[in-house]
């Protein structure tokens, strides 16, 4: 695994696990929550069922989340959980099963220094970042300091993104292309909206990486609804609620499991 582009990783576990399984499962927790003492034993544990792995950098105003990311965000703030704490820890424990990914809004990651971002991030053996905070136009530097690593910068589009908008963020995005399925902030939705899968269908059909779906996900049967509209699904509050209430992550997840037969 270690001679393979980080990047490339991610998109290679993702078009595997839509092959043989109908879609691909990516998993979100933020670090270092509910027990920050178990953030590794957590993350390896998931990593035995997940394809991917999304990991939430605590941000004191995680605008993109809706209350249970948000309660998580700020308990492990509290905890003294940090981007630096995060990627010393994932260095510390060397490389998980699945491919990482973290999630950040920008703050954190100019407070790190963009400059020595890519280079913290492969010796932490993270392969990518989401940072739902920062336009397409503003993301040069960025996008330099990553791809000169081969670190993956993962665009978001949503169902408001004009076709257009929708093709330029595809070619710029590295590992996958995130398809937020509702406007409006994560964990809100109990339900998919009906035109969802014709939506995954247009960014599929702008996209030569693999297209992962989050926002609302949180039952086997909305898996199973989108396997053949997206590769990936992205699983994030839904899990959020059971670490908290410390149920077992691996055995939600494999309920999740969405097979072909």
């Amino acid at each position: 695994m270690a001679s393979i582009i980080p990047h490339e990783r991610i998109t290679a576990a993702i078009r595997n696990a839509a092959g043989t399984e109908g879609v691909a499962l990516v998993p979100y927790i933020t670090a270092g929550y509910p027990d920050k003492a178990k953030f590794i034993q957590t993350l390896r544990a998931i990593g035995e069922v997940a394809d991917v792995i999304e990991v939430g950098v605590p941000f004191s105003d995680p605008m993109a989340d809706g209350v249970t990311i948000q309660r998580a965000s700020h308990a492990a703030i509290a905890n003294g959980v940090s981007l630096r704490w995060i990627l010393a820890e994932l260095k510390k424990a060397g490389e998980i099963s699945a491919p990482l990914v973290l999630m950040s809004y920008l703050n954190p990651l100019l407070a790190f220094g963009l400059g020595k971002l890519a280079a913290a991030a492969v010796e932490s053996h993270v392969s990518g970042f989401i940072v739902p905070d920062l336009p397409l136009e503003e993301s040069a530097e960025l996008h330099g300091h990553l791809d000169g690593r081969g670190v993956a910068l993962i665009q978001l589009v949503t169902p408001a993104t004009p076709e257009a908008r929708v093709k330029q963020l595809c070619a710029a995005s590295r590992g996958f292309v995130y398809a937020v399925t509702v406007t409006g902030i994560t964990g809100g939705a109990r339900g998919l909206p009906a035109a969802v899968t014709g939506y995954l269908d247009r960014v599929k059909g702008a996209s030569k990486l693999p297209v992962c779906a989050g926002f609302g996900v949180r039952t086997a049967e909305q898996v199973r609804s989108l396997s053949g509209h997206a590769d990936g699904v992205i699983v994030g509050s839904a899990l959020v609620e059971e670490l908290e209430a410390r149920h077992d992550p691996v055995a939600f997840l494999t309920s999740l499991r969405s097979r072909r037969h």
